[in-house]
């Protein structure tokens, strides 16, 4: 688990555009999870960035699940695989727990 700063930005299909600022739950090189309070829908369109840097990418929303407390978790993949978008260092591909 993660929490990042993250600006989400999206379009409803009467193309107004939306904006939320809110924070990572999880994270990974293909995407992650965050929490929202606006309604997305498996499939759609997202734009993440990042608002220190305005570093941004696209990405499309695979899940969409409502847990309580109030907000929507919202799994999202890149469209394509963006290690270098988090601030942090993934161990490489070749990693292995010793006595693997």
């Amino acid at each position: 688990m993660l929490q990042i700063p993250i600006v989400v930005m999206t379009e409803t299909l009467e193309h107004e555009q939306l904006r939320e600022e809110t924070q990572t739950m999880i994270v990974n090189a293909h995407g992650g999870l965050v929490k929202l309070q606006m309604d997305v829908m498996a499939g759609q369109l997202i734009v993440l960035m990042h608002p220190r840097s305005g570093v941004s990418a696209a990405a499309r929303v695979v899940r969409v699940e409502n847990p309580p407390g109030g907000f929507t978790a919202v799994a999202f993949e890149f469209k394509e695989a963006s290690p270098k978008f988090w601030p942090v260092e993934f161990p490489p591909a070749d990693w292995a727990a010793a006595g693997s």
